[in-house]
């Protein structure tokens, strides 16, 4: 293992999960419009023209032996299409606030994935990181507008009937473990194929896989109803969630262990909530300041070059 990524690799992870939740206020204004097989599926399929020269290998990859093929299927299955189906379905049953309680487990999920299965060492730093990340995340799930009636009211409504909660519950932890298992299956991949190629071929197992059930969808969907400015939001989320954000963490897991990378997963609410305050005009307390340093701090603990790193770039600069 590398003794340090390069900044460039945390800044990529870091842009990645930023825009991963900057972009979740957007898609609500999607999920308004379509369906959401219909969008998931629309969504691959303008993604899948853009990223068509990145399927093509480059000379320095192998030929995709028949491990590599069976990982980027569950890497796909996984991370994109049972984690969207797990995490759009659990915030409809349960609200945003159990989702991002639920949410602050990923980087726990990672650092206990990598440990387990890529057997990587995870120091001390790395589990205060994990910490920081969880204890800031649910600081943002539980910071609620004081005398807000209409949250009372939801509430009520949500505490009236136990099923729907319990199953919301349910599909939420398991979008967790996907988004784990997303991270995990990456790292391995990162290792024998490149970052476009990897974001380019998940995309288009994802497109397999939603198509039965985008198009039952569509051939109930008015498509006339949509507006320009629909479409356009459409091709931005499709651009964004499938072909940029999929490849700046590739990039960034190239050269950081999974159990490291886990942790900008805090980054996704944190940015959703950062959204909400700067373009939606919601409330920002102390509770929302502390949680934002928690984060940070977690972030920290993370990049920050150790002794031994920096004795490493000691030596090499006097060499």
């Amino acid at each position: 293992m590398k003794p340090h990524a390069p900044a460039w690799a945390w800044v990529a992870l870091a842009a990645s999960t930023t825009l991963v939740g900057s972009y979740v206020g957007l898609s609500k204004l999607l999920v308004a419009t379509f369906p959401v097989f219909l969008l998931a599926w629309l969504r691959f399929g303008i993604a899948a023209v853009a990223m068509l020269p990145w399927l093509k290998r480059t000379g320095a990859e192998a030929p995709l032996a028949p491990r590599d093929r069976k990982l980027l299927f569950w890497e796909s299955f996984l991370g994109n299409f049972l984690f969207s189906i797990c995490m759009l379905y659990g915030v409809k049953l349960s609200g945003a606030v159990a989702a991002g309680v639920v949410m602050a487990g990923i980087p726990a999920a990672v650092a206990v994935g990598s440990w387990w299965l890529l057997r990587e060492r995870v120091g001390a730093r790395v589990w205060a990181a994990v910490a920081c990340a969880v204890a800031g995340v649910v600081l943002l799930a539980l910071a609620r507008p004081a005398g807000d009636a209409a949250s009372a009211s939801a509430a009520a409504s949500a505490a009236s009937s136990t099923a729907p909660s319990t199953w919301g519950f349910v599909l939420l932890v398991g979008a967790v473990l996907c988004e784990a298992a997303y991270v995990v299956i990456g790292k391995r991949l990162t290792a024998q194929l490149s970052p476009r190629r990897i974001s380019a071929l998940i995309n288009l197992w994802g497109l397999a896989l939603v198509t039965p059930f985008g198009l039952w969808q569509a051939a109930q969907f008015d498509f006339t109803a949509v507006t320009a400015p629909t479409w356009g939001l459409l091709v931005f989320y499709a651009l964004a969630a499938s072909m940029v954000t999929v490849w700046l963490w590739m990039a960034g897991l190239t050269h950081v262990p999974a159990a490291q990378s886990g942790i900008f997963m805090v980054m996704v609410p944190a940015s959703a909530a950062a959204v909400g305050v700067l373009l939606l005009g919601e409330p920002f307390g102390g509770v929302h300041a502390l949680a934002f340093l928690l984060a940070l701090a977690g972030l920290l603990l993370v990049t920050w070059p150790g002794r031994a790193s920096t004795r490493r770039a000691d030596k090499q600069r006097s060499a």
